[in-house]
């Protein structure tokens, strides 16, 4: 399979770029490859039409294009059907609808061509997809988890199957025919125009439903609240998405369930810092352990481990437990545990205590062959003279 192009190159435009101006694009290069424009080369122009299409659908979607930004392609995908983007997945037809008209000398509107009516078209639907954030400790996303959550929602009312009505009372709307939209045309010179606005009589539903199911009012769904297990995966970053399939709000008319997204946040720990698979922890040693080497237990997130502190170890110095880290997602390993020393200065010392230290500081007056100890200020010279 071809490498999919970056969608702001294939929209050209730059990274930081507007939403006006990613619409402005769009609608420039959605004219220009429009297949009725291009019937030399109709087939490469649907493909260079779709391409355009599904870029925008991400870029003009706030929270697609962040998680697009943050994950590339892969940070979309589940957004679009299992096949990759379809027509069906294009929300944003209203930011074209007012260019494309039926112009005289070109096959009809967009919207029949490539949304096949479905974006007007008042049959089942599929239902609003939700988000659900859950907040783990971090032992949690290292073990792996079962959480249980509680999720409200809507689902497709029993009685009525969806359908909102008894069964048999149900007409089409005579506004809009069943559309659930309806036309106004306009002619400019010499191109004709349609403005496509949702029915006012049926309010885009394309039906009228004489005698309402008396479980759901005529909604078609009721609400509910279910109870449900979610797996936490070894290794679970800040932000990651799981997807559970059928588990959002109820499809309009009867369509199918949209999906639930389970948004994970990380816990701040008391004791470890994370960095990608690596943790980080400080070890506070005593001046003479770090003076003389010694062996010091620092807190892993399976118990303790032990590590050796190197005679003359300064502080800030970083030691390494391999392995220590937090498994990979794919299942790589784990990563690696890093140990800050920091020396701990004592605040209280007895008389004896000090005796001994102020001895210990004359005997390092001198260093190596008799050079003398310099002032850490002596590099900069004599100051206030």
């Amino acid at each position: 399979m071809a490498e999919k192009r970056d969608y702001y190159e294939i929209l050209g435009v730059q990274r930081d770029a507007s939403k006006d101006d990613i619409k402005k694009a769009y609608r420039q290069l959605a004219l220009k490859h429009h297949p009725d424009m291009n019937k030399d080369k109709k087939k490469e122009a649907e493909e260079k039409f779709k391409e355009l299409s599904e870029a925008y659908e991400v870029l003009a979607d706030d929270e697609k294009r962040k998680r697009y930004d943050q994950f590339g392609h892969e940070g979309v995908q589940s957004t679009f059907r299992s096949g990759g983007f379809d027509w069906s997945d294009f929300t944003h037809y209203g930011d074209i609808s007012d260019i494309f008209g039926n112009f005289e000398g070109f096959g009809g509107s967009i919207f029949e061509q490539f949304f096949g009516g479905g974006a007007r078209r008042a049959g089942p639907q599929g239902g609003r997809s939700l988000r659900y954030d859950i907040e783990v400790r971090l032992e949690e996303a290292a073990a792996g988890a079962e959480k249980e959550i509680r999720v409200p929602h809507s689902v497709a009312c029993k009685t009525c199957g969806g359908a909102g009505a008894k069964q048999g009372d149900i007409k089409s709307c005579p506004t809009c025919k069943g559309a659930g939209q309806v036309q106004r045309g306009q002619k400019r010179g010499y191109a004709s125009f349609v403005t496509i606005s949702p029915c006012p009589t049926c309010r885009g539903a394309g039906r009228q439903i004489t005698k309402p199911c008396a479980d759901c009012k005529g909604a078609g769904s009721v609400q509910t609240t279910s109870t449900l297990q979610v797996s936490i995966p070894k290794g679970a970053e800040e932000g990651m998405r799981l997807r559970i399939r059928g588990a959002g709000e109820a499809g309009p008319n009867g369509g199918p369930s949209g999906d639930l997204y389970i948004v994970i946040h990380i816990e701040d720990h008391p004791v470890f810092d994370r960095d990608g698979r690596d943790l980080w922890v400080e070890a506070p040693v005593t001046f003479t352990q770090a003076a003389l080497g010694a062996e010091v237990d620092v807190p892993t997130l399976d118990g303790t481990a032990r590590v050796t502190v190197p005679p003359g170890t300064q502080t800030g110095t970083v030691l390494r437990l391999k392995g220590k880290g937090m498994p990979d997602l794919r299942g790589y390993g784990n990563g690696d545990q890093f140990v800050k020393v920091a020396i701990v200065t004592p605040t209280k010392l007895t008389a004896e205590q000090k005796s001994i230290l102020k001895r210990l500081d004359e005997s390092l007056g001198d260093y190596g062959k008799g050079t003398k100890r310099k002032s850490v200020f002596s590099r900069f010279g004599r100051v206030g003279r």
